[in-house]
């Protein structure tokens, strides 16, 4: 019996099949991709197919016989599902596409996906890039979040949800791409320096103080 994890499936509530969540970067598909998993869910076959909250698209309830030839056929590389990992990271489709955007969120996303996806954390952590303060991609809800302006991006910090919801902390506005890179750069190492084995972000905040923070990361205080 494969654990949550193992060869990149989640077991399901039969405890006896699995999902397999392949990584679709900020969720952008192409007609092959979709073509390729609907083919490999007819061929084994799977219960179902579910587009998750991170953007994803699940193959439900696969045997555990067939999970090896499933990846091996699908040619992706797993989703940070489970673990103490940079799980996910959400952005809507910004300047690129939508009438509201302000920035370019997507571009943003994909370039902080190809960096941080799957990294190991001291807790696990979302990220969210929303190209206006809509926040479509959720961002007060991540650990770290982007969203844009006409002047720049605003930055947060400390959101999640669960049994214990918390709205992320604003630390900084009006910075460039390459400022935002940059402080995420340092944020993700403030957090692995200063947290607490799977503590997330919001919780190392309320405990050593969000003055603290922009301090160590040279911010200017609220």
């Amino acid at each position: 019996m494969l654990e949550d994890g193992d060869k990149g499936v989640i077991i399901q509530r039969d405890k006896q099949t699995y999902a397999v969540a392949p990584h679709i970067p900020c969720g952008m598909v192409t007609p092959a991709l979709l073509r390729k998993l609907a083919d490999v869910a007819e061929k084994y076959p799977c219960q179902a197919m579910k587009i998750t909250s991170a953007a994803r698209i699940a193959l439900i309830g696969v045997e555990e016989k067939d999970v090896d030839a499933i990846w091996a056929d699908l040619q992706m590389d797993p989703g940070g599902v489970v673990g103490l990992c940079v799980r996910s990271v959400k952005a809507c489709p910004g300047t690129q596409y939508c009438k509201r955007g302000q920035q370019d969120s997507l571009s943003l996303g994909m370039q902080l996906d190809a960096k941080y996806h799957g990294l190991e954390m001291p807790g696990k952590m979302k990220l969210g890039v929303s190209g206006c303060p809509n926040q479509c991609a959720e961002t007060g809800y991540k650990d770290i979040g982007l969203f844009g302006t006409p002047k720049g991006w605003r930055v947060l910090v400390g959101g999640n949800g669960g049994p214990k919801p918390r709205i992320a902390d604003l630390v900084a506005t009006d910075v460039s791409t390459e400022e935002a890179l940059d402080l995420v750069d340092r944020i993700v190492a403030y957090y692995r320096a200063n947290a607490k084995p799977r503590e997330r972000m919001g919780r190392m905040i309320d405990r050593l103080g969000l003055e603290h923070l922009k301090q160590s990361l040279g911010l200017k205080p609220s």
